[in-house]
């Protein structure tokens, strides 16, 4: 598909959406279904105000700071385990119980620890990230051509260069898939760390809206959190093809959907 075909769909489906919305609206009312006109309306008063940029720097903040404090160890750690086969199998049952707790759970938790503040948030966000990253390197570091590693082996190379050169190379593209996969759920932990307890924050202006019962401005809420969503996606997507530029494009797609099954 063209590059411009593929553009135009995707206008046609944001067309349809719109004027699904406008029929919502119109079915339901104004007052439990805000119109298009009157979100878009007061998304650019909100945007020349520079109050939805004050809330969307906020949460934005939160999910990258849980990202780097969840996502780094998750990241590091299967390679450490990789070197451990026992404690990987110690440890397994472990990740698997922690990876099933509900994370809204431990909300609560977190705040009687670290306060309302931007910690709890943070801690909240850590907690989502670390096991989808965790649990999509531990599959790329497993999926490592054997024969590759013992070729390597017989030539003289040692732990190091086998881990720089194999392991590392071929983990690259189950990482990335991890990490499309957790930005929307960074973002998403950080809003419901704000709909808990927060006094600003895209989640915040969603829950002062719903106590206010304004449509409109959860729907400015929501509409803020998919730009985000698609501006992070969007990045990572940039930062993958800068660091797999040496891996052919065939190759990138194949991995990349097998790493996500």
């Amino acid at each position: 598909m063209s590059p411009g075909r593929r553009l135009a769909d995707r206008l046609i489906l944001l067309a349809a959406a719109i004027l699904m919305w406008q029929l919502f609206s119109i079915w339901f009312g104004p007052q439990w279904f805000s119109t298009p006109l009157k979100t878009g309306s007061r998304f650019f008063d909100l945007l020349l105000s520079g109050e939805i940029f004050r809330h969307t720097e906020y949460t934005v903040e939160e999910a990258f700071l849980g990202f780097l404090v969840g996502g780094l160890p998750a990241v590091v750690l299967p390679f450490a385990l990789r070197r451990s086969p026992v404690l990987s199998a110690v440890l397994d049952p472990y990740m698997v119980g922690g990876y099933g707790v509900p994370k809204l759970a431990l909300a609560p938790l977190f705040i009687l620890w670290f306060g309302i503040g931007l910690e709890s948030k943070v801690a909240l966000v850590a907690s989502v990230v670390f096991f989808v990253i965790f649990f999509n390197t531990t599959a790329g570091v497993q999926a490592v051509n054997i024969q590759l590693v013992n070729m390597a082996r017989v030539v003289g190379a040692s732990e190091a260069d086998v881990a720089r050169h194999i392991v590392w190379p071929g983990a690259v593209p189950y990482i990335f898939a991890g990490l499309r996969i957790s930005a929307p759920y960074a973002i998403g932990a950080a809003v419901v760390g704000e709909l808990i307890s927060s006094n600003r924050g895209l989640g915040y202006m969603v829950q002062s809206a719903a106590m206010d019962f304004d449509p409109a401005g959860i729907f400015v809420a929501l509409i803020a959190l998919t730009i985000v969503v698609v501006l992070v996606n969007w990045f990572i997507g940039r930062l993958e093809q800068k660091v797999m530029r040496w891996r052919p494009a065939e190759m990138r797609t194949a991995q990349q959907a097998k790493s996500v099954t």
